[in-house]
């Protein structure tokens, strides 16, 4: 038969889903490794300012309130806990004037909260002078303050932050400070007598008034290190008898009590010899022994005139060589009085001033003005702008010691302590007033220092609560009863509603599962942090949103629990997502199945339909044989032929075969066996 080509059979596989299945994987993957990366950027940034904030927060001296713009309390640092006596969780939400309640200590007249003003103003405000803050259980302290206001981003008015401390120490050092300077000072304005303390080994000079120099002639400098003979040579004679010594001429109890000592001789620096009263008593100091002489010259008593001369010129030289201004006027104002210290520190000479002008005419004309307005209001008394207003208390036997700042000559300022006394006659009328004053300028610089330490700090809270405010995440954080404290503006956002609205509401509220959101709060306190605890957020229209929940405790200084700070990141893209991921899955595992029972249904078909073929074909080439070797032999033509169908029918088995033999490798049914073969034809017959 003659042997043609009828057709041709073509088998192919579908693999355009596997490789729409593998990018799809791939893009997933992409988009998962990023969102991991922001999310461990978000925590690493979230973990630097929680931690600034918490050290800031706890490490700085001062007691710290703030507030949101209706002048709640949104934060109380520890030292403003215990100055209040009201707990972070107690004032939370609570009006800051019942927290923070202040009275006037003289006046007990409740005072002017400055967070109103600042709120209104947006101003940095301060309180009055004499301040006290009661606490909740009654007790009270001096405080001094300054409030600030806390602005957002687009530099709108959110709430105040107000700063204090207690001062209650400081009022107490700086009077005792202030008395005792004023003593000091009178007793150097007013003291006739040298007075030299020596330590009790050796008697060698620790330290020398001016009056004991005036009267010895010796500058402090030549007496300090040297022993009291250089002054009182009696101490240097006869040492075996007892009299050298410091303590023999210590005065006794019954001496003391009339104002006498015992009378020596001095020798001043010129070597002339005179008269000296001395008292000396006894004192401990760091451990050491001294002793204190108090030196008069008793020449007055014998020469009253040249005594008198000689006290007066004493009076004058300490008046003119201590290192402050002292500046005496009449009953009247005018100066009469303007020592050395006073020129050196304000650049005047005596004569521009003395008869001239009074105190208040070289005084900051502003403050004059302002001290008259505070004292009106603080004595009920009208009191007009002037000398008035810098002597008045005085004027009435009130010590009085207050800051002014002093105009110099060429025009610049000099902040000074002033303390003022009246100067009255034998018969208790005032002919005039002291004002004695010091360089405050040290104190000043302190204070300006202060005021840039405490910028900075508001500047660190408003760069803190700017991350915050910048996370990409909702923020909350609540007390350990799980009631929200503070939020973050994305907080707002994913509920609908405004951070005074969140802030002392329950935290489960927020979610469509209440109990299950409480129990996040309880996991926290128990384990210290949960991570990825997926919750569903209502908003206030009903929007609901898929968050992953992550917190972790805080603890104050003493790391006492002060509640949970927790992260709440929208993951509803996440979720689209994985749904999207499943059902690609889905999809992919059908087509994996699809193409398997297409391979199955070939193979079964290259099986049968091989087989199908090999029955038929035997036939063919078994008669073409018998007819090839068969009786009567074939003629040449039919030989051609008959060779022709062997060729064919063969070539036909060998395809056959290896379409069996595809099958079985797709099967992973193929047998294999070990063969001796040459390598040099295998070579061969690969290179022709």
């Amino acid at each position: 038969a003659q042997v043609a080509i009828i057709g041709y059979f073509l088998f192919g596989t579908v693999i355009t889903a596997r490789n729409q299945v593998e990018a799809v994987q791939q893009q997933l993957r992409l988009i998962q490794e990023e969102l991991n990366r922001q999310l461990q950027q978000t925590n690493v940034t979230l973990q630097v300012s929680e931690e600034k904030l918490k050290v800031t927060l706890h490490s700085i001296g001062d007691a710290v309130i703030a507030t949101d713009a209706q002048a709640r309390v949104t934060l109380l640092n520890p030292l403003a806990e215990k100055l209040t006596g009201w707990t972070q969780a107690q004032a939370t939400g609570r009006p800051v004037a019942e927290i923070f309640r202040i009275i006037n200590k003289e006046t007990r007249q409740l005072g002017v909260i400055p967070v109103l003003e600042t709120l209104a103003s947006g101003t940095v405000q301060g309180l009055a002078n004499h301040t006290v803050l009661i606490a909740v259980d009654g007790s009270e302290c001096d405080i001094a303050d300054s409030c600030a206001p806390i602005r957002d981003r687009d530099g709108q008015v959110i709430g105040a932050v107000l700063v204090f401390r207690d001062v209650t120490g400081e009022y107490a050092a700086q009077q005792a400070l202030g008395d005792s300077a004023a003593l000091i000072q009178t007793i150097l304005n007013t003291v006739v007598d040298g007075i030299i303390t020596l330590h009790a080994s050796g008697g060698v000079v620790e330290t020398v008034n001016p009056a004991a120099e005036r009267m010895f002639g010796y500058a402090s400098a030549e007496l300090v290190g040297q022993s009291l003979g250089t002054l009182i040579p009696e101490l240097d004679r006869d040492p075996g008898s007892g009299n050298g010594t410091i303590a023999f001429y210590s005065a006794s109890d019954e001496a003391r009590a009339v104002g006498q000592g015992r009378e020596v001789v001095g020798r001043r620096k010129n070597g002339s010899l005179f008269p000296i009263d001395m008292a000396v008593s006894e004192m401990q100091l760091r451990g050491q022994r001294y002793f204190t002489g108090i030196l008069r010259d008793i020449t007055a008593r014998k020469q009253a005139e040249a005594a008198l001369l000689e006290a007066g010129a004493l009076q004058n030289a300490i008046f003119n060589s201590a290192n402050f201004s002292s500046i005496a006027t009449d009953d009247k104002g005018v100066i009469q009085i303007f020592n050395v210290g006073a020129e050196r520190m304000l650049g005047y000479a005596a004569a521009d001033v003395m008869n001239r002008i009074t105190p208040a005419e070289i005084s900051d004309p502003q403050e004059v003005v302002a001290r008259a307005k505070a004292l009106s209001a603080e004595l009920a008394t009208p009191i007009a702008p002037g000398f008035e207003a810098l002597v008045f208390k005085a004027s009435r036997g009130i010590e009085d010691i207050y800051e002014l700042t002093y105009i110099r000559k060429d025009g610049s300022r000099l902040p000074a302590v002033v303390s003022v006394t009246a100067l009255r006659d034998a018969g208790n009328v005032i002919i005039g007033y002291l004002l004695i004053g010091t360089d405050n300028t040290a104190r000043k610089q302190v204070e300006a220092e202060q005021k840039k330490l405490d910028q900075r700090l508001r500047d660190q809270q408003f760069y803190t609560r700017s991350l915050i405010e910048s996370n990409i995440d909702a923020l909350i954080t609540t007390d350990p009863a799980g009631i929200i404290t503070d939020v973050n503006k994305q907080m707002e956002a994913l509920t609908g509603c405004t951070r005074d609205e969140l802030i002392g509401a329950p935290f489960k509220s927020c979610f469509t599962d209440p109990e299950h959101a409480q129990a996040s709060i309880n996991l926290v306190l128990r384990d210290k942090k949960v991570t990825n605890y997926e919750l569903t957020a209502r908003a206030r229209d009903g929007t609901e949103t898929a968050v992953s929940y992550n917190a972790t405790t805080f603890y104050d200084r003493e790391r006492k629990l002060q509640g949970v700070f927790a992260a709440a990141r929208d993951v509803t893209e996440r979720k689209l997502l994985d749904r999207a991921l499943q059902e690609t899955n889905v999809a992919l595992q059908a087509a994996k199945s699809a193409a398997e029972r297409a391979n199955l249904a070939k193979s079964d078909f290259l099986s049968s339909m091989s087989h199908e073929l090999r029955s038929p074909l035997n036939a063919i080439l078994g008669f073409s044989q018998l007819m090839d070797s068969g009786l009567p032999v074939p003629t040449p033509a039919q030989k051609e032929s008959i060779d022709q169908i062997l060729q064919a029918g063969w070539y036909l088995l060998e395809l056959i075969n290896e379409i069996l033999d595809l099958s079985l490798i797709e099967s992973g049914k193929l047998s294999m066996s070990a063969e001796s073969m040459s390598l040099s034809e295998v070579l061969s017959d690969c290179q022709a």
